[in-house]
């Protein structure tokens, strides 16, 4: 709760117009579109809807290949497989767990359509490559920005770069509505259409603005429309963005500090943001040198009743695509899901609580 959360929720209610599209969805909608400079956003129920509306809008078919990095969350490849495309995997750098360009052109073939980056844990993915082979084979990039907010590369905000870009606002996520997402669209083509496809299929949205004197099917859609009490919690957020994030990256900045002793003495790997990215303190990552000392740690952290978790499991030999993929190996992925391990990170913490954990992990590796 960082302001007016409930006061706006409150305001919306009030208003007798909570369905969605109402004050506070546009002023979120200006918020995003002057701060970053997206060409057009439309705020949607969750990242993952976001990147289904994108789905939609390049026109996935069945018999499509998309690109996508094997470690991420499943949406980001579940939106395309709802359309029938078949997903190639690709792996992570080797110091990152990001999608690596280097071995996305071999992966191409006259079937793929889209190149999927996901912005690991806020940091920018090397997109000036990824960008140019997708002109060079014309292809579509879908920026799976869900923890991207108020992160840059090279100057350019994450979401502003690919053809269009999906961002998560749910309660893990820097700026929060609970549940919540939005679909930032960098290509104009796309504007029109995407806001049928987010009315069900319909042309509601001109009907509202006065641009038809009636409203009709014309379209593919689905009801990607959220609460206008979303949109208010999410702009209460909003007006405290500078606050948030300079609290997080305190927070950030202190464990790395604070850790960076053990990885020099290469005890454990830190996060590695490239010269090309900013870092806007999504999360705070380490990784471990085995899957062994991984399975210790967390044990250790466990017992004095600190609650750290590891993330992705490499999706590539997950049980419903492992058949799919087949056996082409993906060694940085499958690193990153044995060994990364996710520190206690949120607004809220405070530095007593952060200093215990760094202790905690002091005292493993003394032990080691």
């Amino acid at each position: 709760m960082a302001g007016n959360e409930l006061l706006y929720i409150e305001e919306a209610v009030k208003s007798g117009k909570i369905s969605g599209d109402g004050e506070f969805t546009k002023k979120c909608h200006r918020f995003f579109e002057e701060r970053f400079n997206f060409q057009k956003v439309l705020l949607t129920p969750s990242c993952t809807d976001a990147l289904e509306m994108a789905s939609i809008l390049i026109n996935i078919k069945p018999g499509d290949e998309v690109i996508v990095p094997s470690y991420t969350f499943v949406s980001t490849t579940n939106a395309f497989v709802l359309r029938g495309a078949k997903i190639v995997f690709a792996d992570s750098y080797p110091d990152n767990p990001n999608i690596d360009p280097v071995g996305i052109e071999s992966l191409i073939t006259e079937k793929t359509r889209a190149i999927v980056p996901v912005h690991y844990a806020g940091i920018a993915c090397d997109m000036d490559k990824i960008m140019a082979l997708a002109n060079k084979y014309g292809l579509y990039v879908v920026e799976d920005a869900a923890p991207g907010i108020d992160s840059y590369y090279n100057g350019k905000p994450l979401g502003s770069i690919g053809h269009l870009a999906a961002f998560s606002f749910h309660e893990t996520k820097n700026v929060i509505s609970g549940e919540g997402g939005m679909l930032a669209i960098n290509d104009a083509r796309f504007n029109d259409r995407a806001e049928i496809i987010r009315e069900k299929g319909t042309n509601r949205s001109k009907f509202f603005r006065g641009e038809v004197d009636k409203y009709d099917w014309v379209d593919i859609g689905s009801s990607f429309l959220p609460s206008e009490v979303t949109a208010a919690f999410l702009y209460a957020q909003l007006e405290k963005l500078e606050t948030i994030q300079t609290k997080r990256k305190a927070l950030w900045n202190h464990y790395y500090q604070q850790l960076k002793n053990l990885a020099d003495k290469n005890l454990l790997e830190l996060p590695a943001i490239p010269a090309y990215a900013t870092n806007n303190a999504h999360m705070f990552y380490l990784v471990t040198k085995s899957p062994e000392d991984r399975k210790a740690l967390l044990q250790k952290l466990r017992d004095n009743e600190i609650h750290a978790v590891f993330h992705y499991l490499s999706l590539h030999k997950s049980p419903f695509y492992a058949a799919i993929h087949g056996s082409r190996a993906l060694p940085n992925s499958d690193r990153f899901t044995e060994c990364l391990l996710r520190l206690p990170f949120y607004y809220e913490l405070k530095q007593e609580e952060q200093d215990r954990v760094i202790d905690v992990i002091h005292q493993f590796y003394k032990s080691r």
